[in-house]
């Protein structure tokens, strides 16, 4: 188990990166589960790095921006088809939105989805404080 005081990574706390932090804000600390890579060796209350496969992180960020922005053309196509006008592509691109939003909940829910999304412990910073 993990406390992550600052879900930003190197390129976002660079001013470089996706954005993540401006929507998650410098919430309290959140706990979550994580895996500890071989060789690391950590006891409670070590500060450690944790990291998330790029290849998974590519994934999470299509299902976390992707639907949405999918959902939203898709909205927005179905109003142009239905020479709806500006309000009514509105509206449907904001219900795009909203229905992209909640299957990617549905989708990041999934137990297997879950585990291919746990981070990994792969270094120590700095020891416990004793």
């Amino acid at each position: 188990m993990v406390e992550v005081r600052s879900l930003r990574c190197a390129r976002c706390a660079a001013g470089k990166g996706c954005g993540a932090g401006l929507l998650g804000g410098e919430a309290k600390p959140r706990r979550m589960d994580a895996l500890i890579s071989g060789g690391v060796d950590v006891r409670a209350g070590d500060e450690v790095t944790v990291e998330l496969a790029p290849d998974n992180l590519l994934r999470a960020a299509g299902i976390v921006y992707g639907l949405p922005l999918s959902g939203a053309i898709g909205g927005a196509g179905i109003a142009s088809l239905l020479g709806a006008g500006d309000p009514g592509a509105a509206g449907l691109a904001l219900a795009g939105v909203v229905s992209g939003v909640a299957a990617g909940r549905l989708r990041l829910r999934r137990t297997g989805c879950l585990r291919r999304f746990t981070p990994t412990v792969t270094g120590r910073l700095t020891p416990a404080v004793d």
